[in-house]
């Protein structure tokens, strides 16, 4: 039987209250969902599935732990969801003013230790913005990040899944504009759903090809 390890890793949308002291405890977000449903599609892989997404991780702290909770670990996969935080932290109380260019040099610092330390295939997850307070001002900073992941994505990964656009266009039908999350960023239970499956589908030939 084929044997895949496929880590986890990002901010709290990953990290979802998961038992840290178990890291293939995969919380009760989008890798619990996803998890379930790949394991639903290849029957015949024999899946690792880590988790360590870190609650308000921003992409430098990533590139700090990248060793540790990355490479060391040689992943068959590695699953990227990150750089909310870099755009929401610049507001608020506890204040961390991380330029356009320096999420920029932090993302494409890690993607290429993972490249040159690695032999795991990149999945990227593009980040995502809902319905919450100040909106309009976080929206407007994530829209400059989000062509510079993109293109990131077309130099690095190896499947990339524009969230951003795909939870755009499930608004359209959804029933109301907390359907998938009361905060703007964390989704509920409908929205990790819709995460985890839009992942597993995404990742299909991936997983197959390896």
């Amino acid at each position: 039987m084929k044997k895949v390890r496929l880590l986890f890793q990002g901010d709290s949308i990953t990290d979802a209250g998961r038992d840290r002291r178990n890291f293939r405890d995969m919380g009760k977000g989008y890798p619990k969902y996803a998890a379930e449903q790949l394991c639903k599609d290849h029957p015949d892989v024999e899946f690792d599935f880590i988790n360590l997404g870190i609650s308000g991780n921003r992409t430098d702290q990533l590139c700090d732990r990248l060793y540790k909770d990355a490479i060391a670990l040689e992943p068959d996969v590695i699953s990227i969801l990150i750089g909310i935080n870099d755009v929401w932290h610049r507001y608020g109380g506890d204040r961390v003013e991380t330029t356009d260019e320096q999420i920029a040099l932090n993302y494409r610092t890690i993607l290429k230790r993972l490249k040159a330390q690695t032999n795991a295939k990149i999945v990227m997850i593009a980040p995502y913005l809902l319905d919450c307070e100040d909106k309009d001002t976080i929206r407007n900073d994530l829209n400059r990040i989000l062509p510079v992941i993109r293109s990131l994505a077309e130099e690095f990964a190896d499947v990339y899944i524009p969230l951003d656009k795909i939870f755009d266009e499930a608004l359209k039908t959804q029933p109301e504009p907390q359907y998938s999350s009361g905060a703007g960023v964390h989704p509920n239970t409908n929205g990790a759903m819709f995460i985890g499956g839009k992942y597993a589908e995404a990742v299909k030939a991936l997983i197959e090809s390896l």
